[in-house]
């Protein structure tokens, strides 16, 4: 085998790694706003950009891996997560409550940066692996929805948690099968009803509960309390869950973070929730692109905007841009993430949740219009559903799982 290094190829690669990584980062940090919505806006404006198709497909992969290491921050410091961080919210706000939100940066971007290290020697052999199964699942995927519906509901610890699971996925379904089939006029072209529903299911009740509250505490230290072991290790079962969720349509890394935690020996902790939902979430951006190549269908936003934007299936350069793109958000996550949480702390809690309402009502309306604002206001009353009767808020990735469930029967 020959490597062969084109200098200039390599110096347009790395300047596109840098935009994307760039807006990855803007995206991350702005609560409600999704990477899919921009990669569908540079897919969108690929003809017209400056460069190669493969150059903004290179910018567009960048920006959705390093979304995944930096979208934990707002989900952390301010309660508003999209629906890869959908199961870290409540385990992170308990660390970050109890001083400790540090610790959770960290340990979130070891999770995403371990699961990037794993993902490409696992690429392969997993990728191989599901092929083989993929006919099977893809004739059997009610029941494997149905599967993970009820096992959501039995992981639950008590009847009272159980029932908020059962309410909160029949709400969020219900909304799900009424709304993602609408198409809204609204003023963003690339918008759609997910960041709605998204944002009223998982980030508005979290501020409506935090308007009373003390806001972020000070906080007390960086160490990480778990073993190295098992951060390895839970990060490594996130990156094989990633896989999966990779080949699965509307199985999220909430709820694959979820099985992962059955996995590990002793994982069912707010730091391994941490861990093991950055690490799906990252592999899952890896394992999609492969996914694409081995069947040819996009399974995230993302890589339907990379389709879109005309970018060859380039792996020699797409793999290395991604992995740069996974040191580039490791290393933005705790540069940033700090001072993130400091920022917010300094801030009044009542105002600063009212200011963040008020954006997700902004995005809702960019996104979906008068609908988008309606879906939102629905899907809060539906998101504070767990919290109250305390079942987890993953229940609430019903919103997908339900409508693909009824679909496919």
């Amino acid at each position: 085998m020959e490597v062969i290094v084109d200098p200039e190829l390599t110096a347009r690669a790395l300047a596109w790694v840098a935009c994307g990584a760039t807006l990855g980062t803007f995206t991350g940090l702005i609560p409600g706003i999704h990477a899919n919505n921009v990669a569908l806006v540079l897919a969108s404006l690929a003809p017209g950009l400056p460069g190669t198709a493969l150059g903004v497909g290179i910018g567009i992969l960048s920006a959705g891996v390093v979304h995944t290491f930096v979208n934990v921050v707002p989900a952390l410091a301010l309660g508003v997560p999209d629906a890869e961080t959908a199961a870290t919210t409540l385990p992170g706000h308990r660390l970050v409550l109890a001083g400790r939100g540090e610790e959770a940066i960290r340990l979130s971007a070891l999770g995403s940066g371990l699961a990037v290290l794993a993902a490409v020697p696992l690429a392969i052999p997993l990728t191989r692996g599901m092929t083989a199964v993929y006919p099977t699942l893809s004739a059997n995927v009610a029941v494997v929805l149905g599967a993970v519906l009820v096992g959501l509901v039995a992981a639950e610890s008590g009847a009272r948690s159980r029932l908020g699971g059962l309410l909160a996925q029949a709400g969020s379904g219900a909304l799900g099968v009424v709304a993602l089939d609408l198409d809204p006029a609204a003023p963003l072209e690339a918008g759609g009803m997910l960041a709605p529903l998204f944002a009223g299911l998982f980030g508005a009740p979290i501020l409506l509960e935090a308007m009373d509250g003390g806001g972020v505490p000070r906080q007390t230290g960086t160490a990480v309390r778990s073993s190295r072991r098992r951060v390895v290790l839970t990060a490594v079962a996130g990156a094989m869950a990633g896989a999966i969720v990779g080949y699965l349509p509307a199985v999220s890394a909430a709820i694959a973070a979820v099985a992962v935690l059955a996995c590990v020996p002793g994982g069912d902790d707010d730091r391994a929730y941490v861990v093991a939902t950055s690490g799906v979430d990252t592999a899952n951006a890896i394992f999609a692109l492969v996914a694409l190549v081995a069947l040819g269908q996009p399974r995230s936003g993302v890589i339907v905007a990379f389709e879109q934007s005309g970018a060859p299936l380039t792996l020699a350069v797409l793999v290395p841009c991604v992995v740069l793109a996974g040191a580039l958000g490791f290393l933005v996550t705790l540069l940033v993430g700090d001072r993130y949480l400091r920022a917010v702390g300094r801030v009044d809690q009542r105002w600063l949740s009212v200011g963040v309402l008020a954006v997700l009502g902004m995005l809702s309306w960019l996104f979906a219009g008068t609908v988008g604002v309606l879906a939102f206001l629905a899907a809060t009353a539906v998101g504070l559903v767990p919290a109250r009767l305390g079942a987890r808020r993953v229940h609430l990735m019903g919103v997908l799982l339900v409508p693909l469930l009824v679909w496919s029967v």
